[in-house]
């Protein structure tokens, strides 16, 4: 993947006062110091986010780099109406679960197989880890349960904070998709948390159930 520097390189005091809409208008036009800014304006926010998905840094990073030339090379399918962020956002995971499920077909069995693998090599007569686990990993442990789509929603509003009308946008949907897949996603992680941990449901949980 090409250094990230190709567009980055002389930006870094240049162009805060300017709107992401000025900017992808002179990117559009081929200006590399413009798409440079908007690369640092976004870079790390999207890092983090594919780091939820893939729990590899150097991965991330790499998937990251390729959001941003795929986004430099499709800025003629981009929509000067809408707002830069939530199409690159867009690229970015689209780009990270593509990458997931050519993983899957490779014979995974999860699309979190990163956080097992690097817990592979222990000693298999070294007790149950789980109680060791912060809070962190306990949290990963349970995301990884909850499907796809509903997973995505909960990470992107609740760990990441998008607003709604952001993620329908990134998830091309209907902002009343977005609310009701999040209910649902809340509800899902409780339940499995709740069991993970061993607590018992409450009497209004067991009504419902």
């Amino acid at each position: 993947m090409s250094d990230p520097e190709l567009f980055t390189s002389g930006t870094q005091q240049e162009g805060a006062g300017l709107s992401d809409a000025r900017l992808v208008e002179d990117a559009r036009r081929g200006n590399r110091d413009s798409f440079g800014i908007l690369v640092q304006r976004y870079e790390r926010r999207l890092i983090r986010v594919i780091l939820r998905f893939v729990s590899d840094p150097e991965l991330a990073k790499d998937l990251a780099q390729e959001t941003f030339l795929r986004a430099f090379v499709r800025f003629d399918q981009f929509d000067p109406a809408r707002r830069f962020g939530p199409w690159l956002f867009r690229i970015g995971v689209n780009l990270t679960f593509d990458y997931l499920r050519r993983k899957r077909r490779r014979g995974k069995w999860s699309v979190f197989t990163d956080y097992w693998n690097s817990t592979a090599s222990a000693d298999p007569e070294t007790p149950d880890p789980r109680g060791e686990l912060d809070t962190r990993q306990e949290v990963e442990l349970v995301l990884k349960q909850v499907p796809e789509k509903y997973r995505t929603v909960l990470i992107l509003r609740d760990m990441e904070n998008f607003s709604t009308s952001e993620i329908a946008a990134i998830m091309n949907r209907k902002e009343a998709t977005i609310r009701w897949r999040l209910a649902e996603a809340r509800n899902m992680f409780q339940r499995l948390w709740v069991k993970r941990q061993g607590i018992a449901p409450s009497t209004d949980e067991k009504v419902a159930s």
